[in-house]
């Protein structure tokens, strides 16, 4: 559901990254205000799990389309909305610059409709669900539940921004009804992956899940801690790595949904703002659309699944050490 530059006006972007920035800097307070030395790890690995499983298009069968794992849902269970929020602008944000997935004048769009939905919509369907306790059952019924949702309000968010941005080839009344029901499709086979993540980790380390009630600890887990994030990162290189070559060649939603509606996902905007933000994204993207400059041979994917994951890593346990050690600074001024 990545937004290219050509589907938002300046204003609109604008007024994205304002909302987007506002709300990362709420959950920047909010993640300075924990106390949970595991949940740094968790962060770096879980935000380069959901990238490497970003780069994994499914094919919705009998449409021609295909869709991909968002995330939001699934770092909202396991570190809770503020500091899964940053995990998914973590990964946007990395997919935007270093590989040109998604426009950087959009990118304020995409993270509001990816991972502010996934992560606080989500939340607010997982949490209810699992006060009195984690089940396998209520695991599935949140994932799905939450997913579904999530991803109709990213859809939707969507057929908003372009039809305030004045995008003429895509009329809101018909984006809007072949939007709504292939995110509906992918929202459902995101849910069923969400679930068998989260049941692993609810057999693995049943504390890691968020807001499932302080009893969970008294169950213990099969596997310690440092194993359950050691699978999960290998999973997440494997995945990057190796189930990347394998990714469905169809449309993803957004592009089906374009095609059907204007004949093409590739719509043109130029001058301006347009070619500034091109132009950054043309010297920082060392890797664009996950392949060598020079080479498209499946080395290039892998890499890209590899490094990116590692960078996302990097980006999200570096930045919420930042946070932590300003706010012992300020604490000790």
């Amino acid at each position: 559901m990545h937004m290219a530059d050509a589907l938002v006006a300046p204003a609109v972007a604008a007024t994205m990254y304002v909302c987007s920035v506002a709300a990362g800097g709420y959950s920047v307070h909010r993640v300075r205000l924990e106390n949970d030395a595991k949940k740094i790890p968790v962060m770096g690995v879980m935000g380069a799990f959901v990238f490497a499983a970003q780069m994994i298009n499914f094919t919705i069968p009998g449409t021609g389309s295909s869709g991909h794992l968002c995330g939001g849902m699934l770092l909202s269970a396991l570190l809770g909305p503020y500091a899964g929020f940053l995990a998914m602008i973590g990964v946007l944000l990395i997919q935007c610059l270093l590989f040109a997935d998604g426009g950087l004048l959009a990118l304020g769009c995409n993270v509001w409709n990816m991972a502010f939905y996934g992560c606080f919509v989500g939340a607010l369907i997982w949490r209810p669900i699992m006060r009195s306790g984690a089940t396998k059952v209520k695991i599935a019924a949140a994932s799905i539940a939450g997913c579904v949702l999530t991803l109709q309000f990213g859809a939707f968010s969507v057929v908003l921004e372009t039809f305030a941005s004045g995008v003429t080839e895509l009329p809101f009344g018909a984006f809007v009804t072949v939007m709504q029901p292939i995110h509906l499709a992918i929202g459902t086979v995101e849910g069923l992956i969400t679930a068998a993540v989260l049941v692993f980790v609810y057999e693995a380390r049943p504390e890691l899940l968020w807001g499932v009630g302080p009893s969970v600890d008294a169950r213990g887990g099969r596997l310690t801690f440092r194993k359950t994030v050691a699978v999960l990162a290998i999973a997440a290189a494997f995945i990057g790595g190796v189930v990347s070559l394998f990714a469905s060649a169809f449309p993803d939603g957004l592009e089906w949904s374009m095609e059907k509606v204007a004949g093409t996902a590739e719509l043109a905007a130029a001058g301006g703002v347009y070619d500034i933000a091109a132009g950054v994204q043309e010297a920082t993207a060392l890797f664009p659309d996950y392949a060598f400059r020079t080479s498209e041979s499946a080395a290039g994917t892998a890499f890209s699944g590899i490094v990116g994951g590692a960078v996302v890593v990097a980006l999200c346990v570096g930045a919420c050490s930042l946070f932590k050690l300003f706010k012992k600074k300020a604490e000790s001024v």
